[in-house]
Order: C-alpha cells, then structure tokens, then sequence
C-alpha cells in the first residue's frame, strides 16, 4: 500500500470484525471501520469506529478525500445493496481501489427442499401453499412484504425488534447467532414450524436452520443475493483481502 495508508472498511459483518482484528496494531496502516448504525448494541470493534451514513455518493467520496483514504474493503451484508453500491460510485470518483469481502452463499444439498426467490415480496407468495406456520429469519426490515398474510402464523427472529408493519398473527423473538443444529431443531419443533424462509445470507453462524430444516424434511424459502456493483472485486475471506492490501 502507499505512504501513510488508510483502510476504510465498510463493516457490519462478522468478516468485518475478523478484519479489523486482523490489522489491529500494524503502526504502517490506519484502520476505520463504518457502521450503519441500525444495531444498537454492535460487538466490540478494534481500532477506529465511525457509525453513521454518509450521505450518499457525494458525502462518502467526500469523506474519502478529507481522511486519506488509499482503499476500501465493502463487508457489509450480503443484502446491503444501496452502500455498496455507493462504494462502487464513490471509490471510482476519488480513484480509491476497492474490495469486497463476500462470504460465499449457501448451496442446496441433496434432501434439501428449497424454493429459490430473487426477493421478500416473492418469498411471501409461496407461503399459503407451503404451510401455515412460518418460521421468518430475514432480518427485521422489509417484513411488510408479509403483513397481508393474514391466515399465517410467524415466528420472526432478529437482533432487533422488527419494523412495522407485521403479519397480525407474529411472534417476535429477538437472538442473535452463533446457532446449533439441535437448538435450530428443538425451535422448529417447539414452534411446529411448517416452512423456513431465509436470505442467502452465506456463512456458519446461522447457516444450522437449513441442516434442521433439511432433517425435518421442511421447504425452505430461500431469497437469492442481489448482484454486487459491476466491476467490482469480490474476495471471499479475510485471508484474500490481506493479500490483495499487499499489492494496492
């Protein structure tokens, strides 16, 4: 990297942290981590922090410029698409290279019943021919695409109280990952689950509903990824996005 570098990583992750834990210390390299802010309580971060937006193309190329910048990894969700393809926009302005740190997504495996849909509108369609008790684990935004289903029971689960509207018939259980698979088949079952719906959200810490689902024989909903900005590099572990600071 150039002289008196600085790492602006655009976090939220679990591969974010694990990044930031990485470089903590190196006296060659600043280190900033960006939060969005919509998690009130976010794990304990090495180095510099920063939470907040940035007021879209104009205020993160902005921000760029005035602290330095020399590159920026994107590790936010996989369904973070707005920020990143703010990045994308605000990193060609300022001739600022970036990354994104992707965790690879989820693949079906023999006895897995899943019905791929490319969003939650689509995914809520399904639900009346699949069963009548849901077990929804999309996150606590955009659960309005599922507030007309009147006739369903839902179990939503998320870090933090879901937003408005829901589906009348909700129970809210507020969690956060690592899961196991025995904890993931005692809550299906407990609940009497009849469908899983999901985004590919890719990775380990919440990855043991679809073994619960897949051993309960249950269909699983799956939201596709939205495409990532074009022209960007995408690496899929820490390890990568290392190598590739060596050589920007």
């Amino acid at each position: 990297m150039s002289k008196d570098p600085h790492l602006l990583i655009l976090g939220g992750t679990a591969e974010a942290r694990r990044l930031a834990a990485a470089l903590d210390g190196r006296p060659d390299l600043r280190v900033t981590t960006s939060l969005a802010g919509r998690v009130t309580r976010p794990a304990e971060l090495p180095g510099e922090v920063r939470v907040g937006g940035f007021g879209g193309v104009p205020g993160l190329a902005a921000w760029l410029r005035e602290h330095g910048v020399t590159a920026v990894v994107d590790a936010t969700h996989p369904f973070a698409g707005t920020i990143s393809e703010h990045a994308a926009a605000a990193a060609r302005q300022c001739g600022v290279p970036l990354a994104a740190l992707r965790r690879p997504g989820w693949e079906p495996v023999p006895g897995d019943r899943w019905h791929p849909v490319a969003s939650l509108a689509e995914a809520a369609a399904p639900l009346p021919e699949l069963g009548p008790r849901v077990f929804l684990t999309t996150g606590r935004l955009g659960l309005a695409a599922f507030a007309h289903l009147t006739g369903l029971h839902f179990l939503v689960r998320s870090v933090e109280p879901p937003d408005p509207p829901l589906p009348p018939s909700t129970v809210v259980l507020l969690d956060r990952g690592p899961y196991t698979v025995e904890g993931e088949t005692a809550l299906l079952r407990e609940h009497r689950i009849d469908v899983v719906v999901t985004k590919d959200s890719g990775g380990a810490a919440t990855a043991a509903k679809l073994r619960a689902a897949r051993e309960l024989s249950l269909p699983v909903v799956v939201v596709r990824r939205p495409p990532g900005p074009e022209g960007v590099v995408t690496m899929p572990d820490v390890a990568t996005v290392l190598e590739w600071l060596q050589a920007v």
